[in-house]
């Protein structure tokens, strides 16, 4: 499938701002999507305190990957808008440091979608740097009415 470029599906995503925090989609097609992150050592990011980025927030890097993916998805079958969506559910997460190295690089994030229909979707997600397993699990999300 065609690389899209940030603006293409950033505006599609609920997050914005600070809070979008992945910046570029490297592959993807019907079930995965591979996604990069670099601005996670920026002093102004808001899930860092005192700039440190526990490694507990990159479920939301999963969940993100998860949402960008319905969005190509959605703009694949032509459709204007993404269904939005709530996070309901972290599972089987594991987490192989405490802190991410805010020095060590871009964060390679992938997200596999397990099980989508018109209720909700459930993607597992796994996040390295360099090589380096950081994190991993599965999120749910329940999709609101239009």
């Amino acid at each position: 499938m065609t690389l899209p470029r940030l603006a293409d599906w950033s505006e599609r995503i609920p997050h914005a701002g600070t809070m979008r925090l992945l910046d570029q989609v490297t592959a993807w097609d019907e079930r995965s999507i591979h996604a990069l992150a670099e601005r996670h050592a920026m002093h102004d990011h808001p899930l860092q305190h005192g700039m440190r980025l526990h490694a507990i927030h990159l479920a939301e890097y999963g969940a993100q990957a998860s949402a960008v993916h319905a969005a190509l998805l959605a703009m694949e079958r032509g459709e204007d808008k993404v269904q939005a969506g709530r996070l309901v559910s972290l599972r089987d997460v594991q987490l192989a440091v405490e802190y991410v190295d805010l020095a060590g690089g871009a964060l390679d994030v992938q997200a596999q979608c397990l099980l989508a229909d018109e209720h909700g979707a459930q993607y597992s997600f796994a996040i390295e740097q360099h090589g380096r397993p950081l994190a991993s699990g599965r999120v749910a999300v329940i999709y609101t009415a239009r």
